[in-house]
């Protein structure tokens, strides 16, 4: 009894510096048809965000249907049995479970942003501001506007990964490229040790550094991960905090296109030089604590996981996050900027936001375990939230810092049910009913069937939907700097989304079709200043990938389909693909009984041609142009790829048809991408 009440006490006290951001998704899960079945209690359904989306496939760690090939996600290395790694979901009331990655297949694909979202466009060199060129994988939600371009590289309350294992965890990735004054360098290191079967804790830090082949277009990204765990029957906590950082210069683009054929990448000019050194900053941090209190539970004595939950739940969860952008520049008269408000002298712009909240949740469950089980919650949640920028002055004022304070209610619910193991449905809703966001809701469900095949394994069918309408992010009304000033009165943005998706493992095939109504769709226009489309915009898209295999001979394909009702608002490459053919085997030397994994292939992706979004550095923003299209220029690598043992190694010639086809290497207007570069890259597994 006196435990019992422990365990309430701290399930109900609220943390000064713990909170639940309202936005909060998966939003980098691993693959669903390679996960271990979920808990009994809940639909065994793949992470998605609160439009229904499909999240499956974003990264792992920290990493959708098809946004991965099939073999990338095969973990060659078994990690240790009875250990088993998970994630939150979306409302944070369940373990999302997710398989490590020691994947050898196509391990050349290193990149992070790639695993979030398969096609990226960047401003030249990777670590610098990316958007995804397909539109449901882009951030919409209002709280993430500030770091939304460097999402795919950040730990969020939303990705943050747990583990439970029997032996220590250590992994290391290191990967390089092209000379030391150019480099492209990324490092991981990841460790995780139980101190006993109930608690874990462990540590992810994720590097990337790259220079770059053209001037100052430096990007330094340092982003590190603290989690710990604490599972037993009744009682459940975890705990994680990030520390995101992002350093990028910025080069304004190259003055002149033509110039490509002309100089070295290094002497290239472009429009923002050594007078200005200009660069941008971004920060994040987070504190998050998730504690759960279910009488009648039970978790698995071996792995932690949850076998039975009881017939009620209670929690709270509460995260703290706050975010900082700086953009710095020397010589702010620049022919970039039309406009200089604050200091003709030097440009230090700064904006800040932070998000506190706390949730306090009821959930039941009812029925037999595997066989009908039905179950419903709801909670509130509090809000709090402060917003602070440099605000210019006119001839009579002088630039001064303004600050926003605000707060508001949420009610959070949802219901599931689920019959057997094969077929089963969720919904789940979030009412803003006082405060900023009053109005504001967003609904969605799911409908997933699993169908047994003779031969070939199991075909899972999903079905979502999704209804949303928010107030678009403060940034969008109001902003303050010393290049860009704005205060607007923007109507609500309406969502409507449905979607369905199959996956068939066993046949490396997977298909996602997506649909969306947007009213009030919010943007920044051509002017770099924000836009709002008072009329309905509906996207549709199609992505499907499938792994061809002859004998040991692979083509490995994803393509993306994908139309605009307007394209003057929201423009979109129609196809964008990417192919990769190679040989696969696995040489055995029977004197010491050891193999030799080993693949040899080329890749191209492209894409047919488009207005690409363009990139403003004052802002950190990518805003919509008509002036010149990009595409129809195939990216062309040739890679090899080796295991030994829990050691892999890849060889890479990065874009290796540079200047051969043509110099229309662009997938941001003025922004041309690195030409040919040996990359090599080396990850050790360590299980002791």
């Amino acid at each position: 009894m006196r435990r019992a009440l422990a365990h309430i006490i701290l399930l109900w006290l609220t943390l000064a510096l713990t909170a639940q951001e309202i936005d909060t998704v998966p939003a980098r899960m691993g693959r669903t048809d390679l996960m271990q079945p979920p808990a009994a209690d809940t639909i065994p359904r793949p992470a998605t965000d609160s439009l229904g989306r499909s999240l499956a496939d974003t990264i792992i760690p920290r990493t959708a249907v098809g946004r991965q090939p099939y073999s990338t996600f095969l973990s060659d290395t078994i990690f240790s049995s009875g250990s088993r790694q998970w994630t939150l979901s979306s409302d944070f009331t369940e373990e999302i479970l997710v398989p490590l990655d020691t994947a050898f297949s196509l391990f050349h694909r290193y990149r992070i942003a790639d695993k979030y979202s398969n096609f990226n466009a960047y401003t030249g060199n990777y670590g610098l501001p990316l958007y995804q060129i397909n539109f449901f994988d882009r951030e919409w939600k209002p709280d993430r506007f500030l770091y939304s371009h460097y999402l795919p590289f950040m730990w969020t309350p939303a990705n943050t990964l747990f583990i439970n294992t029997h032996v220590p965890f250590t992994e290391m990735k290191w990967t390089n490229g092209g000379a030391r004054n150019v480099a492209e360098q990324t490092f991981r290191v990841r460790h995780s040790q139980n101190a006993s079967r109930f608690l874990n804790f462990g540590f992810i830090y994720d590097i990337v550094f790259n220079i770059g082949q053209y001037d100052l277009q430096r990007a330094v990204n340092k982003n590190f991960l603290f989690h710990t765990s604490y599972n037993r029957n009744i009682y459940t906590a975890y705990f994680s905090a990030g520390i995101n950082n992002h350093e990028s210069q910025e080069n304004g683009g190259i003055a002149v296109e033509e110039s490509l054929q002309q100089y070295a990448p290094e002497d290239v000019p472009v429009v923002l030089n050594d007078l200005n050194g200009a660069t941008s900053y971004l920060k994040n941090r987070y504190l998050m604590l998730v504690q759960r209190y279910s009488p009648g539970g039970k978790r698995d004595s071996i792995t932690g996981e949850l076998i039975r939950s009881g017939p009620i739940t209670f929690s709270h969860i509460g995260i703290y996050e706050w975010n900082q952008r700086r953009y710095t520049d020397k010589y702010p008269a620049t022919e970039l900027y039309d406009t200089v408000m604050i200091s003709k002298t030097q440009t230090a712009d700064s904006l800040y936001q932070s998000l506190l909240s706390n949730t306090l949740r009821v959930d039941f469950a009812a029925g037999s375990t595997g066989k009908f089980r039905i179950g419903a919650g709801a909670g509130i949640r509090s809000e709090l939230r402060k917003f602070a920028q440099v605000m210019p002055g006119d001839t009579l004022t002088r630039p001064d810092t303004v600050a926003s304070r605000t707060g508001s209610l949420v009610l959070t619910g949802k219901v599931f049910n689920n019959i057997g193991s094969k077929f089963g449905w969720t919904a789940s809703g979030d009412l803003w009913f006082q405060g900023y966001r009053a109005g504001d809701f967003i609904l969605d469900g799911r409908i997933y069937k699993d169908f047994e095949t003779k031969r070939k394994g199991t075909v899972t069918w999903d079905a979502t939907g999704a209804v949303a309408s928010y107030t678009p992010s403060f940034w969008y009304s109001q902003w303050g700097s010393n290049n860009f000033s704005w205060q607007n009165d923007l109507s609500r943005e309406f969502r409507l989304t449905a979607g369905s998706s199959l996956r068939w493992p066993e046949r490396h095939l997977n298909i996602r079709f997506s649909y969306a109504i947007v009213d009030n769709f919010t943007y920044m226009g051509d002017d770099a200043r924000p836009a709002q489309h008072p009329g309905g915009l509906s996207v549709v898209s199609l992505l499907a990938s499938k792994d061809f295999i002859f004998w040991k001979l692979h083509l490995d394909n994803t393509v993306l389909l994908q139309q605009s009702s307007n394209s003057e608002v929201l423009s979109l490459p129609l196809v964008t693909a990417r192919s990769a053919f190679f040989f696969d085997h696995i040489f055995k030397f029977s004197s010491t009984a050891g193999e030799l994994s080993f693949q040899l292939g080329a890749e191209a992706m492209i894409h047919t041609p488009y207005y690409a979004l363009n990139y403003m550095p004052a802002t950190g923003r990518y805003f919509s142009q008509s002036d010149s299209q990009t595409g129809n220029y195939p990216f062309i690598n040739i890679f090899l790829n080796l295991k030994v043992k829990r050691t892999r190694i890849f060889i890479m010639a990065d874009h290796i048809n540079s200047e051969l086809t043509g110099y229309n290497y662009f997938l941001t207007p003025g922004y041309p991408l690195n030409i040919r570069m040996i990359k090599y890259g080396i990850a050790w597994t360590f299980y002791d």
